[in-house]
């Protein structure tokens, strides 16, 4: 089983972001013979605030998407928070992904699977890992060729996650590419005075403990400058600091 790396800014900030990241994964992946998959979210729909920055919407953020896919050659992923959004984000994105809080909504996880695309499901911070055998069904029986499933911890209490690595098996019981997402999982949801806290310290453990626990990809939110990012700036870890995680994942 090859394994699944994907990796890029939480949010589009901007082109000049998205360029600098998608140049930077290029390089790695030239000189690791990785095939770094490049993700990033046009809306970020699930903010903690209203006044939260969101991104640049579906038609703009798609354009970007597209842009760097063909400068670049990369493999391009992309969160879907409706249904109506799957059709447009399939006609460039390789990876459609699911949102946690949104794993169990039907219609969503139907009109991914009909556009043919990689549907990548990440588990919902209420569920267990043999849980999400329901949404994966789900995608497939609307015909989904091929679905991921992402672990990316679990409430613990008040604004807090754990993660029970258990759930990596479990899940891979049920399809052979289990991603953990190993930024997600460090929040501290809404835990920072209107927005998500956390802390990217812990980004490598997480990364390693889920291989040890079997994951076949891994998730990482980068950017070169996450202090001052728009959105999830505690958790992201620093763009430079990517190629020597990836180095110690590698098979």
């Amino acid at each position: 089983m090859k394994q699944v790396f994907i990796a890029g800014p939480c949010a589009m900030e901007s082109w000049e972001l998205l360029d600098t990241v998608a140049a930077r994964l290029t390089e790695i992946n030239r000189r690791q013979g990785t095939d770094i998959i490049l993700k990033a979210s046009f809306d970020k729909a699930n903010r903690t605030s209203l006044h939260s920055f969101r991104g640049p919407g579906i038609d703009h953020g798609l354009l970007m998407l597209n842009d760097v896919k063909k400068k670049y050659g990369l493999r391009v992923l992309t969160d879907i928070h409706e249904s109506w959004q799957a059709e447009a984000a399939g006609q460039v994105c390789d990876v459609l992904q699911i949102p946690a809080f949104l794993c169990r909504q039907t219609d969503l996880l139907v009109a991914a699977a009909r556009t043919g695309r990689i549907i990548n499901i990440k588990k919902a911070q209420f569920l267990s890992g043999k849980d999400m055998r329901y949404p994966l069904e789900k995608a497939q029986e609307s015909g989904a060729q091929e679905v991921w499933l992402t672990e990316r911890g679990n409430m613990m209490g008040y604004n807090n996650l754990v993660v029970d690595f258990r759930n990596i098996p479990d899940m891979l019981e049920l399809t052979p590419t289990v991603i953990m997402d190993c930024t997600h999982s460090v929040q501290r949801p809404g835990g920072a005075d209107g927005k998500t806290g956390g802390d990217r310290r812990f980004v490598p453990q997480m990364a390693l403990a889920a291989k040890a626990f079997g994951a076949t990809g891994w998730f990482v939110e980068v950017h070169p400058d996450p202090d001052h990012a728009l959105s999830d700036a505690a958790n992201m870890l620093e763009l430079d600091k990517l190629e020597t995680l990836i180095e110690s994942l590698k098979d």
